[in-house]
C-alpha cells in the first residue's frame, strides 16, 4: 500500500508521495491510472518528493496522461508545504530540484503565501518552438481556419500567451488541444489565453489554461508567470500582477534586480490516504 497526500494549490491539485518511503518504480502508469476522478484518486497527475543530492529535495512530475513535466509551479509550492507539514524539515525555506532546474521556496509555514523563486524567464528556445530563432515574434499560428499571433515563453516547460478583448467568448476545450499539439511546438506546448481587467502599478489579468497533458485545469503556476511575463514585455502590465483564474489569484512579481519571477500563493492539503500499488 503507498501512503499519498492530495493537495492542491487554487484547484490545480495532485497526488504527492514520499517516495523516499514509498518507491514507485512506474510513475507514468500509476499518474495515468490514479489520476482518473471515478476509478482513482482523481488529479490533474502525480508528484514524487525525494532527497536530493543537488538541493534539500527532488520533485518530479507526471501528468495524468503520464508524461513528465519539467516543471509546476502549484506543485512545487506543494513539495514545500508537504515537507513541512510531514516533519521532512523544520525551515521555512527549502531549494527544490526539478527537471528545469533548482527553485527556492520560502514561507512554507504559511499555508496561504507560499512563494518560489521560479528564475527568469525565456522567450527563445529552439528545442520548444520551431522557428529559426526559437520564438513566436511576428509569427502567426494557423488554427482552425483562424490566424492567432502568440508569445512564446519559456518557464522551463513550453507557454504561448494569447490576449484577448472576451475570455468568456473562447472555445478554449476547442482551440487547446489545437495549439497544444501545433507543428510549431515538437514537444508540445501550455496555452494561456488572457484578459487584462486592469493595468496599474498592479495589474489584474483573468487567465484561462489548456495544461499540456492535463487539458484545462483550475489553475497553473507556470502559466501565470509565463502571462505576466508576456504582458509585461507587451506593455500590457507592470511587474507586479495579480493573475485571476478558475481555482483563484496568484501574485506574480517580475523582480527587476534580475527578471526572476516571484510566485506566491497558496498550497493546501485535502487529504491523506493509502491506495494499492500498480504492478508492471
Amino acid at each position: 500500500m503507498i501512503e499519498f497526500t492530495k493537495m492542491e494549490g487554487l484547484g490545480n491539485d495532485y497526488i504527492y508521495v514520499n517516495t523516499d518511503r514509498f518507491p514507485i518504480p512506474n510513475p507514468a502508469e500509476c499518474a495515468i491510472r490514479w489520476s482518473r476522478p471515478h476509478t482513482g484518486i482523481g488529479s490533474d497527475g502525480l508528484i514524487l518528493v525525494s532527497r536530493s543530492e543537488v538541493a534539500d529535495f527532488r520533485m518530479r512530475i507526471f501528468n495524468a496522461d503520464g508524461s513528465e513535466a519539467m516543471m509546476c509551479g502549484n506543485g512545487s509550492r506543494c513539495v514545500g508545504r508537504f515537507v513541512y507539514e510531514h516533519g521532512l524539515t523544520d525551515r521555512t525555506a527549502i531549494t527544490l530540484e526539478t527537471l528545469s532546474g533548482i527553485k527556492h521556496i520560502s514561507g512554507i509555514d504559511h499555508p496561504e503565501a507560499v512563494t518560489v523563486d521560479m528564475g527568469e524567464p525565456l522567450l527563445q528556445n529552439r528545442e520548444q518552438v520551431s522557428t529559426p530563432n526559437g520564438d513566436l515574434a511576428n509569427v502567426d499560428l494557423q488554427v482552425n481556419g483562424q490566424s492567432w499571433r502568440g508569445t512564446y515563453v519559456c518557464m522551463g516547460n513550453p507557454h504561448v500567451v494569447f490576449f484577448c478583448d472576451d475570455l468568456g467568448k473562447v472555445r478554449l476545450d476547442e482551440i487547446g488541444p489545437l495549439i497544444e499539439c501545433h507543428p510549431l511546438f515538437p514537444q508540445r506546448t501550455n496555452v494561456e489565453f488572457v484578459q487584462v481587467l486592469s493595468a496599474g502599478d498592479t495589474s489584474v489579468l483573468r487567465m484561462r489554461v489548456w495544461e499540456r497533458g492535463s487539458g484545462i485545469t483550475q489553475a497553473c503556476g507556470t502559466g501565470a508567470c509565463a502571462t505576466a511575463t508576456a504582458a509585461f514585455i507587451t506593455e500590457r502590465a507592470s511587474r507586479h500582477s495579480i493573475i485571476r483564474m478558475d481555482g483563484g489569484d496568484l501574485d506574480i512579481t517580475l523582480r527587476e534586480t534580475d527578471n526572476h519571477i516571484l510566485m506566491t500563493g497558496p498550497a493546501t492539503t485535502v487529504f491523506q490516504g493509502k491506495i494499492e500499488s500498480i504492478r508492471n
